[in-house]
């Protein structure tokens, strides 16, 4: 996989948040992870909490795959989570020589 960009979804009262992660293979295919994650001592530790890799075509509905998922894993943080779109990375640019 090619680039990673990582978002907050929500912080939880004990101060752990879910975070999801974008990411664009050099086919230019998107797909998403869901993460439980806490800060401790300028460091944080990361889960993976979706084991499963869904492609999309676009950055974006990637973002709303791996979104529902994470609305059924937390229905009662709906109200609170962070809607789609997060940082969106629009795929590989082709760059040409001019």
């Amino acid at each position: 996989m090619g680039r990673l960009n990582l978002e907050r979804l929500m912080t939880f009262a004990d101060g752990s948040f879910l975070a999801i992660s974008t990411v664009c293979s050099k086919e230019g295919e998107f797909s998403c992870t869901v993460y439980s994650a806490l800060e401790t001592d300028n460091r944080t530790a990361f889960r993976v909490i979706s084991n499963h890799l869904l492609l999309a075509p676009t950055c974006l509905s990637a973002q709303e795959q791996a979104y529902g998922w994470a609305l059924r894993l937390y229905p009662q943080a709906a109200e609170f989570m962070k809607k789609p779109p997060y940082l969106i990375w629009h795929g590989p640019q082709s760059v040409g020589i001019q």
